[in-house]
């Protein structure tokens, strides 16, 4: 996924059956959403896939479909790490590497506990490379089980060993993300934000890309900005584009995913707003009035910009 165009890499949603199966022909129908979209690449099996509700079974026959369904479109990424001993988490990776994936994502937060230091996390990390042969791997600041950050200097060392090649940020900081690019470039690597806040910021700064959840709600809207985020043509565009996300961040935060299930639901993509986790809050009227009225303003902005996709 090191291109020299910006990507938009999806965080995959999980769909389920009403009774809590996992609905692989949704997940089909997603997956073929994501790619008409215009998606680079697609992270599967990760926190908006929903993958600690997952059995480590269901995990890989999620990532499986997904890299099936692609038809060799686009490359896939997918979590292999899920705690327990290194070696235990360098036997998924392995797992996960023969469903197909480009690159196997670590959860930082499950390579060392939170009150360890950075030497413990180092040192974990070089087991993990060690005991996974020569698989490419990413790294995901992922919030759950808690969020550990990478530092600039940590993440310049490990893509320094030819074996990173993946990086999904989280920090939230651009003068952070800025300092990553730096200590990483000139290396077959690629970092991708998931801060929208500062998504032109960061995409002008060097990073390869965008991951964000706001890709569960419009997708082809990522993409817009990721093709259009330095055309001078569209400045005035551009930057409503980056107001609308600032905007409505905290709308798209609250009751997920089942807020981005409903709002793919209106689109017109048939799955169900069923979650397995139950730690979401409740999706009551006034959520759901507050996502109608996101989805009217959408509207208008995707008029405004010629954005001519619709789900089949």
């Amino acid at each position: 996924m090191n291109k020299s165009e910006k990507g938009f890499i999806p965080v995959m949603l999980t769909p389920f059956k009403d009774n809590g199966d996992v609905d692989f022909d949704g997940l089909t129908k997603l997956t073929e959403l994501y790619i008409e979209a215009g998606a680079a690449g697609l992270f599967a099996n990760c926190l908006s896939s929903e993958m600690f509700e997952l059995s480590g079974e269901e995990r890989l026959k999620v990532v499986e479909h997904v890299v099936k369904s692609t038809q060799g479109a686009v490359p896939v990424v997918a979590t292999g790490t899920f705690g327990g001993p290194i070696a235990q988490q360098a036997d998924f990776v392995k797992q996960i590497y023969n469903c197909g994936v480009e690159a196997v994502i670590g959860i930082t937060g499950l390579l060392a506990a939170e009150h360890d230091d950075d030497a413990i996390f180092d040192a974990n990390v070089a087991r993990l490379l060690d005991l996974t042969e020569q698989i490419p791997m990413g790294f995901y600041e992922c919030p759950v089980p808690y969020k550990r950050l990478i530092s600039p200097e940590q993440l310049g060392h490990l893509v320094a060993t030819g074996r990173v090649t993946y990086h999904k940020d989280t920090c939230l900081d651009i003068d952070q993300v800025k300092a990553k690019i730096a200590a990483t470039a000139g290396n077959k690597f690629g970092l991708y934000d998931a801060y929208m806040a500062h998504a032109v910021a960061s995409l002008k700064a060097g990073s390869a890309g965008l991951s964000c959840i706001q890709g569960n709600f419009f997708p082809e809207l990522i993409v817009w900005l990721c093709n259009n985020y330095d055309n001078n043509d569209l400045k005035q565009e551009v930057d409503k584009v980056q107001q609308f996300f600032i905007d409505n961040m905290d709308v798209m935060h609250n009751v997920y995913p089942i807020i981005s299930k409903y709002y793919l639901q209106k689109r017109g993509l048939h799955i169900s707003t069923f979650t397995r986790r139950n730690d979401v809050g409740i999706f009551d009227t006034k959520i759901k009035t507050s996502i109608d009225a996101l989805s009217g303003r959408y509207d208008i902005l995707k008029n405004e910009l010629e954005i001519k996709f619709e789900v089949a």
